[in-house]
């Protein structure tokens, strides 16, 4: 299964790039997930991002996320299909 259908929450969260660059290179736990926002468990403190903002990683994986591209439910984006780049 795709890094891309899997749920997040629970997982390491890696931000690689972002519009703001306050938010480059956080790393945290994703704690909860909505259509348009990931949450993140940064050292007792909670930091909402926006997904269309962001490209990050999960876990390590190799994989480059681009938060635009998964701005769904959790629970819709588990059954999409999402073209290869």
């Amino acid at each position: 299964m795709e890094i891309y259908n899997q749920t997040w929450i629970g997982r390491e969260l890696n931000v690689l790039t972002s519009t703001d660059s306050t938010l480059v290179n956080r790393r945290g736990c994703v704690v909860d997930e909505t259509r348009n926002t990931l949450v993140l468990s940064e050292g007792g403190c909670k930091v909402t991002l926006n997904k269309a903002s962001i490209t990050f990683t999960v876990d390590n994986h190799p994989v480059v996320i681009e938060g635009a591209m998964v701005g769904h439910r959790p629970e819709d984006r588990i059954h999409r299909t999402y073209r290869k780049a």
